[in-house]
């Protein structure tokens, strides 16, 4: 008897699997938004010192770049004392909670981020498995939901959305097309491009009115993902509700939060959550307009 088979025998099995799974990338997304923004100065300060043809000295770099840091080494340590995380202390959610949001060592305050990314992927990965079954779609679709809240939390703390993420996701979704899995290809490729064309063009209207740069260039490649993935058909949906989001956001954080308007909020997180509401009820919450229309 094959694990799919097993799977597919016991719902109850299946989305406690999924829930469990979620819980542990949630916590290798924690890593992940941490250290890949870092690896990315890295290689620019690198390729910089290159171009310009500069020792490490030279150019005043920092150490640190020439000793090993990627997405494995070195091994997690707390940021105040440096101890190593042990393995007992990396449980997701459980050991946060058990050591009371503080260092092991020197009782430091551990943000609860943490935790709350944790649950937050092993809720969403229960969220498809209820949806889509023990299927193939159920095992894309985590990669899918899993790609988005890195990416938001990446662009949230950083506005960055690194292409290593979004390009790979965008290709999957083509990919997935021709099967297809979720939409199919000619679905697939319009929705990339309308995507990624749709705010191109707002990006440089803005740009020809303002003479200021309205967004990054990761957006566009954001949603091209999101139309590979969803189809060109659920593109306005998703552009709708991440507008409605981000304004309303952006309102709050200048009102309540004195939030400087010429300081940029990023539009990443706002695609991630619209995108993903779209993949799971975007048909249902289409329908439920054209009801409201009478249409």
């Amino acid at each position: 008897m094959t694990l799919l088979s097993v799977l597919q025998s016991s719902d109850s099995l299946l989305f406690l699997v999924c829930l469990v799974l979620g819980l542990l990338v949630g916590s290798f997304l924690n890593v992940v938004v941490y250290r890949l923004p870092i690896m990315m100065e890295r290689g620019w300060r690198k390729e910089c010192r290159e171009f310009l043809e500069l020792s490490a000295d030279d150019a005043s770099a920092d150490n640190d770049d020439d000793k090993p840091f990627n997405l494995a080494v070195p091994r997690s340590a707390c940021p105040s004392c440096g101890s190593q995380i042990k393995a007992w202390q990396n449980i997701p959610v459980l050991s946060w909670l058990f050591l009371r949001g503080k260092c092991h060592s020197c009782k430091a305050r551990i943000s609860a981020e943490y935790p709350v990314v944790e649950l937050l992927t092993g809720l969403l990965s229960l969220a498809i498995a209820m949806k889509f079954g023990a299927s193939l779609q159920t095992c894309f679709a985590l990669i899918f939901t899993w790609a988005l809240i890195c990416l938001a939390l990446i662009d949230y703390h950083t506005t960055l959305l690194p292409d290593s993420i979004t390009l790979p996701l965008m290709w999957l979704g083509l990919l997935l097309s021709l099967v297809p899995v979720f939409v199919d290809t000619q679905q697939a490729l319009v929705g990339a491009a309308a995507g990624y064309m749709s705010l191109w063009l707002v990006f440089q209207t803005f740009k020809l009115i303002t003479g200021k740069e309205g967004m990054g260039f990761g957006d566009f490649k954001l949603l091209a993902a999101l139309g590979a993935w969803l189809g060109f058909t659920q593109l306005p949906l998703v552009i709708l509700l991440s507008s409605l989001t981000g304004a309303i956001v952006g309102i709050i954080m200048m009102v309540a939060f004195k939030h400087q308007r010429d300081k940029p909020i990023p539009f990443g997180p706002y695609l991630a959550i619209a995108g993903w509401v779209a993949f799971m009820w975007g048909d249902t919450l289409v329908a439920r307009y054209y009801q409201l229309l009478g249409i």
